[in-house]
Order: C-alpha cells, then sequence, then structure tokens
C-alpha cells in the first residue's frame, strides 16, 4: 500500500492530467448513451407480455395502439380525413378509429351507441394510434403539429415522449440545487474555503465517467439516467471527506505535504473500503432482480461508487497536493463547532428510545408491504401538457385501456364464442376482431388483404379489447386475469400484451424479487460487518437498526394512505440500506475501539461525540440529495424515490443516534464475548 500511495504522489501531475481527460471525453460520449423509456422492455424474456409483443411485431404489421388523439370540432368527413392524416406520420404503425369497427357509411344513429361513443362524441374523435419504439417523440411533436393545441395525446407512448423531454434537464436542475446546497454544508463542516471545491471535483469527475462509459451498454433506463447521477454524489462524498481530513491532521506531524498524503492514503484506505464494499455490496443485490431495471440501476451504482472509490484514492491525492498552497491560503476555523454533550445527552435517553423504537418495528414490519401498490409511471405531472392532455382524454371519453390477444388461427367459430364470452366481461366496452366486425360466417378470402390483415396474420388470429379502467389497480389487473382465463379456456395457445397486461407481469415478476433482493442485500452486507468487525453480535444489532429505519419508512404510505410506486419500495431497501450503513459503521467502530481503554458508556459517549459532526454532515447531503430529486422531477417513479430516499436518510441517523447507542451498551457483555477485539473488562463504568 505504501509503494502505491508514492507512485501517487510520485506522479500527481500525470494522474491530474489523465483524469481530467478522461471526464472531458466521457461528457462527451454522454451525449450518445442511449436512454430506454419503456418500463416493458425490462421485463423477462418469457413473461407473457413480452411472448405476445414479439409475436405481434414479427406477424402483424402494426402493434399494441399506446396513444389516444383526442381532436375536437370534426365532422365525420373531416375525422376520416385527420385518421389519414394521422397514419402518416413517421413512427405512426397504425391508426384505429370507428370505420375499423363500424360501417361509417351507415348513419350514426344506426350503428351501436356504446361503440360511436367509444371513437366520436360531441363533434370530437378519439383515435387509437400504434407508435413505434424509439419514435414516441418524433411522433408526438408531429402529431402535435396536425392536431394543434386543441387536439390531445394521452397513452404510454405520449408518456415516453413527455419523459425524454424532461429528463437530462431535470437531472441538470437537480444538480443546480443540490451541488450549492452541498458545498454551504461542507463549508460549514470543514476548515478549508477550497476543499469542498475538491471534494466535487473528485467525485464529479467520478459521475462524469461513470455516466461517459454507459455509452458501452446497449442502453440504460430513464431511472437509472435520472437517479445514478445524484445518488452516486451523495454516497461516494465521505470518501473524499475521509482522505483530505486524514491529510489535514497529518500534515501536522510529518515533515513534508508528501509524506503526509502517503500515510492519509494507507490511514483511509482500509476505511474508505469498507464503507465503500458495504454501499457496493447493498446495490449489488439489485442486480439479481429478474426485472431488468433493478440489474440496470445496480449496475450502474456499483460501477459509479468503484469509480468514485478509485477517484478519491488516486486523483484526489494527487489534485490536493497541486492545491496545497491553495489549502493553505483558504484555511479557516470549522464554522460549525463541536456540539458539546450530545452523546452524554444521547446515552441518558437511551432506554425510552430503545422502548419506542420496539414498539414501533412490528406494526412498521406488517405495515411497509400492505400498501397501494403502483407498478407504472404513476400519474403525469397536473401542470404539464402530457398531463392536462391526459386528464381531458378521460373526461371527454373515459379511461381507456387496450388489451390484445393472439390466438391461434383457423377456427372462426371458436373465436367468435370467445368474443362472446370477452364482450360480457365487466369492465369490457369493445372487442374488434374479425369475427365482431366483419363476422365469422364470412371467409377471409372473400376480404381485401388489407381489412384481413387488421385481425390476421399467417398463424395468429389478433382481438383487440378496448376496457374502462385504468393501466394498472385492481380493475385492470382483474380484466387481464379474466381475459387470459378466457383465452386460455378456449385455446391451448394463446398470449395477451397491452399497458396493463405489461403492468400486470411487472407486478407479478418484481413482487417475486422482493423476497431475493432484500436478502441478498442483507446476506452481503452481513458477511461484510462480519469481516470488518470480526464479531458475532455486531453484525446483527446493526442490520436491525438499519432495517428498522427502513421499516419505518416504507410503512409512512400505508400509514398515511398515500399510494406507493413498487420500484421505490423495492429499490429503497437496497439503497438505503447501502448507503447508510455506514452511519452505524462509524459509531460501532469508534465504539469498539474506544472499549479497548474505557467502559461501555463512555466508550459510547465518546464515539458519539467524535462522529456527531461527520453523521449530520453525510446524512443532511444524502437526505437533501433525495429532496432534490423528488422536487426536481415531474416524473413520479422519480419523485417517489427521493422521497423515500430523504425520509429513509432521516430515519437511519435518527436510529443510529437513538437507538444504535442503546442496543451496544445493552449487548456489550455478549459483544465481548462473541468478538475478536479486547474489550477492557476492568474498566468503570463511568459517565
Amino acid at each position: 500500500m505504501e509503494k502505491a500511495a508514492r507512485w501517487i504522489t510520485g506522479h500527481s501531475t500525470a494522474i491530474v492530467i489523465f483524469f481530467t481527460a478522461a471526464a472531458i471525453v466521457c461528457a462527451a460520449l454522454f451525449f450518445g448513451v442511449k436512454v430506454n423509456y419503456d418500463m416493458t422492455a425490462y421485463l423477462p424474456e418469457d413473461a407473457e407480455s413480452t411472448v405476445a409483443l414479439q409475436l405481434m411485431q414479427t406477424e402483424f404489421d402494426a402493434s399494441v395502439p399506446n396513444a389516444r388523439v383526442m381532436v375536437p370540432d370534426l365532422s365525420l368527413t373531416e375525422a376520416l380525413e385527420m385518421k389519414e392524416k394521422l397514419r402518416e406520420v413517421d413512427g405512426v404503425d397504425g391508426v384505429m378509429w370507428l370505420d375499423d369497427a363500424a360501417d361509417v357509411k351507415l348513419p350514426l344513429e344506426t350503428l351501436d351507441a356504446t361503440l360511436v361513443r367509444q371513437y366520436y362524441r360531441d363533434g370530437a374523435a378519439l383515435y387509437d394510434v400504434t407508435v413505434a419504439a424509439d419514435m414516441e417523440l418524433q411522433a408526438t411533436d408531429e402529431i402535435y403539429g396536425i392536431i394543434g393545441d386543441e387536439g390531445c395525446i394521452s397513452g404510454n407512448a405520449a408518456n415516453i415522449a413527455y419523459s425524454r423531454r424532461q429528463v437530462l434537464s431535470e437531472v441538470l436542475g437537480a444538480s443546480s440545487v443540490l451541488v450549492p446546497v452541498i458545498i454551504l454544508i461542507l463549508i460549514l463542516t470543514t476548515s478549508s474555503w477550497i476543499a469542498p471545491l475538491l471534494f466535487l471535483l473528485t467525485i464529479g469527475v467520478a459521475v462524469l465517467i461513470n455516466m461517459g462509459t454507459n455509452i458501452f451498454f446497449k442502453d440504460i433506463s430513464y431511472i437509472t439516467q435520472s437517479v445514478s447521477p445524484i445518488l452516486q454524489l451523495a454516497v461516494s462524498l465521505d470518501y473524499a471527506i475521509f482522505l483530505l481530513t486524514a491529510f489535514e491532521r497529518l500534515r501536522k506531524t510529518e515533515p513534508d505535504v508528501e509524506s503526509a498524503m502517503v500515510k492519509a492514503i494507507m490511514q483511509s484506505f482500509v476505511s474508505i473500503a469498507a464503507s465503500a464494499a458495504t454501499t457496493v455490496f447493498g446495490f449489488l443485490a439489485l442486480v439479481f432482480m429478474r426485472f431488468g431495471i433493478g440489474s440496470d440501476l445496480g449496475l450502474n451504482l456499483v460501477k459509479g461508487v468503484t469509480i468514485s472509490y478509485i477517484s478519491v484514492v488516486v486523483f484526489l491525492p494527487a489534485l490536493s497536493l497541486k492545491c496545497v498552497k491553495l489549502l493553505d491560503i483558504t484555511g479557516h476555523k470549522r464554522l460549525l463547532p463541536d456540539i458539546k454533550g450530545v452523546g452524554r445527552a444521547l446515552v441518558k435517553v437511551r432506554i425510552p428510545a430503545l422502548i419506542l423504537v420496539l414498539l414501533l418495528v412490528v406494526p412498521c414490519y406488517l405495515a411497509q408491504s400492505r400498501s397501494d401498490f403502483l407498478y407504472g409511471n404513476g400519474d403525469p405531472a397536473p401542470d404539464s401538457r402530457y398531463g392536462r392532455d391526459t386528464v381531458m382524454v378521460n373526461e371527454s371519453f373515459g379511461e381507456s385501456t387496450a388489451l390484445v390477444l393472439l390466438v391461434p388461427r383457423g377456427d372462426p367459430g371458436r373465436e367468435a364464442a370467445l368474443c362472446s364470452e370477452l364482450e360480457g366481461l365487466e369492465h369490457v366496452t369493445t372487442v374488434v376482431s374479425y369475427a365482431t366486425t366483419v363476422g365469422s360466417s364470412i371467409p377471409s378470402e372473400f376480404l381485401s388483404d388489407d381489412i384481413v390483415a387488421n385481425f390476421y396474420s399467417e398463424h395468429y388470429a389478433r382481438i383487440i379489447l378496448y376496457t374502462d379502467t385504468g393501466e394498472e389497480g385492481a380493475d385492470a389487473f382483474g380484466t387481464v386475469e379474466q381475459a387470459r382465463y378466457l383465452a386460455s379456456k378456449y385455446y391451448d395457445e394463446s398470449y395477451s400484451c397491452g399497458q396493463s397486461a405489461n403492468l400486470y407481469d411487472i407486478m407479478e415478476v418484481i413482487t417475486g424479487d422482493t423476497g431475493l433482493v432484500n436478502g441478498l442485500a442483507i446476506g452481503f452486507i452481513f458477511l461484510t460487518l462480519l469481516t470488518s468487525f470480526k464479531s458475532l453480535t455486531l453484525p446483527f444489532i446493526l442490520i436491525f437498526v438499519i432495517e428498522s429505519a427502513i421499516w419505518i419508512n416504507l410503512s409512512t404510505p400505508y400509514f398515511m394512505g398515500t399510494p406507493l410506486v413498487y420500484m421505490g419500495y423495492l429499490v429503497i431497501n437496497t439503497v438505503q440500506l447501502g448507503a447508510t450503513i455506514d452511519y452505524a459503521i462509524l459509531l460501532t467502530d469508534g465504539y469498539a475501539e474506544n472499549r479497548g481503554s474505557m467502559g461501555k458508556l463512555r466508550a459510547v459517549i465518546n464515539s458519539i461525540d467524535e462522529n456527531f459532526i461527520s453523521l449530520l454532515t453525510s446524512g443532511l447531503i444524502l437526505s437533501l440529495a433525495g429532496l432534490c430529486l423528488q422536487f426536481a422531477s415531474s416524473m413520479e417513479i422519480v419523485k417517489e424515490l427521493g422521497l423515500l430516499l430523504c425520509r429513509g436518510t432521516l430515519l437511519s441517523m435518527t436510529m443510529v443516534l437513538i437507538a444504535l447507542p442503546a442496543l451496544l451498551i445493552t449487548f456489550d457483555a455478549l459483544t465481548a464475548k462473541l468478538s475478536k477485539r479486547k474489550f477492557c473488562s476492568d474498566c468503570a463504568v463511568e459517565v
């Protein structure tokens, strides 16, 4: 380690040049990273809706309708002309309207009233449009140009287009708020005006390298694009603080700055590595999710924290040596003084604090998995055009979701019987198929290829159901289950897709991921703690403290009666554990070190006093990162993650300060017996 540290200090100029160049190159590469905005693309390949979508793309010209386009003040003739204009838009694979389900040459009064009102009412026409993947932004922009300011677009394609417009600007917006706040916190808690800039430069370079190297992946999810840079900055800033603090301390005893930096690297290497390892292992659990967004986010965070670690132990020492004169010139007395007596005060309230925690743990554990969960992107921002359009379409025509069934072609009678039963389902408003539109008694050979292609491919018949439900919820998912059951009743082979079917499969997959991901995260971190502390009791205590904070955090939506995005629920389990277990490690490490020369009460008090400012600094930075995500983003899933991160960080910090001291003192005797470290056995129990 000493050889490596001396190599770093001896090549500081080359290192600074290399990292600066890497950051510039990766900043340019960042704009070439492909971002995936479709959550359904991350379903496993064997999910029914995934198989159905692949078959649809292979067998039919158009896939599932994924946008609803409403245009007011149109006559019937104008509505038909508008349909043709929409079909000509680049990226639009298909447009369905009333004329696909009924003969509009007949007087509207003679047609089924329910069917007509689904597509045309009060002079407004509603089109079901299929937009090709990766063409959502261009297609919706062109459609807006055709339908004008009075027209509206809703649906998943519009949501994806909206997300594409927002992601980058919202990341920059969150960063522009977070960075000045972090600088202010660091100015208050460090002893140099320039040190906070060195910290941010070090981690900022790591963030740029991480985001730029995503160019080597096929794509990354928009959730990763939105969340990863902020999380990487917030969770790894501590590493830079550890190293530079050690450097400033050692400068007082070492003969020159190079020797001080060598010792600082050697002394802080293990603590930074241990801190990074617990965070990495927490994030690593996400990689094992069957739902691909977990793997996408987990890999990116693991890569990001690893790059941050390398940047701190290699780039920061080199940069600091180049800026040592600036550090000296801008040195100042720490503006935030040590808070006297905080350890003694917290130890005095340990018993009621522990009782309160124990009273909360069981109900919160039971409640945290019982919230009303959302599995999609959540509601659109009401002040966005997409949000306003969605409200207007739903108010004018009601909620409607397309569900597509694919069944083997060749038995018109069976197909007609299935469609008859599907029409009888509670929330199904319309069934569009060959049997319902043309009639099962008319052979397909008698019709033009264009008409037949809407319903039949070489191997499959396509049946489109329109429901009056939203994309998700009990009614939507119940309809998916009923439709799938009826299809399986008539056919040995059947497939379904559409946004509600996709979200149903997402629900099935990610709820199945929960136990595995949480178990792996806890297992990885337990082994890391076991290796670090060489104690059988301390890993259990630390994990219990942070898990209790997680349960309280995730139970809050249940007690407040608000829905919770399930991806946020699943991801925060590992993110909060991996990111905030460091607080418990910091306090416990100080206690174990002190316990070798003093009694248990004094050991805990001293550890709190020594580490309180560090805990406060780290906790405030991470919670503010979550707050920035919550307020800067207009996407519900990102807002949810931000709120959970903010609240979870504050809860973890509180639990470490009020519950961990009580548990360390309570189990001190058992810890002394089951730990490799030597505890002082005859020290006074003075306070």
